[in-house]
């Protein structure tokens, strides 16, 4: 009873940040989410929380998200620098940790990294990096009907083949490539 009532009031929290395309987005990641928790045996209230919060600083400008970055002592890369937007993840971490009392290492790391992932990911990393993608208000990506198949089927299957999308998404479209995009992708394509 007591999660259900926090969780109502953060989700009350998300729809005062947020504008209504976003919280849309927010409200099919939390859902998408949930489903792969009981499907791989994750805390359904941390992929929930995880995926209320995946986006929580999302709305806010370049100079907002640069600024927090400088307030939290994280030193943003050459490329984040380029592209602040990418900051969101990381940023919507320190705020899930300041401004929503979360304190779960594993719901923090999952909002940090839901853009690029990164080596080692946990499922519901894993989880939260996947629902962003697959969510159902999505529907532009390459291939995916068969990555929402895949989702429920193989996680790791399903998050290479998004990063490979992603990668000839972005070659193709001569978009800058976050490093950490490239590294997550070689990390897991070497371990099958």
């Amino acid at each position: 009873m007591d999660k259900e009532v926090s969780m109502k009031k953060l989700r009350k929290n998300i729809e005062k940040v947020q504008t209504a395309k976003r919280l849309e987005h927010t409200m099919g990641v939390e859902y998408t989410a949930a489903c792969l928790a009981m499907k791989y045996g994750v805390s359904l209230t941390d992929a929930r929380v995880a995926g209320l919060l995946h986006d929580c600083a999302k709305c806010m400008t370049d100079e907002e998200l640069l600024k927090a970055c400088k307030k939290n002592h994280y030193d943003p890369s050459a490329f984040e620098k380029r592209n602040p937007f990418i900051l969101h993840g990381r940023v919507g971490a320190f705020l899930a940790k300041s401004e929503y009392g979360i304190e779960q290492e594993d719901i923090l790391n999952a909002i940090a990294f839901h853009t690029t992932g990164r080596r080692n990911m946990s499922v519901l990393e894993k989880i939260i990096f996947i629902a962003d993608y697959i969510e159902p208000g999505r529907n532009k990506a390459a291939h995916l009907e068969e990555i929402r198949k895949l989702a429920f089927e193989d996680l790791d299957a399903a998050l290479i083949r998004i990063l490979e999308d992603t990668l000839v998404y972005l070659k193709n479209s001569e978009g800058e490539i976050d490093p950490m995009t490239e590294i997550t992708w070689k990390y897991y394509t070497n371990q099958l």
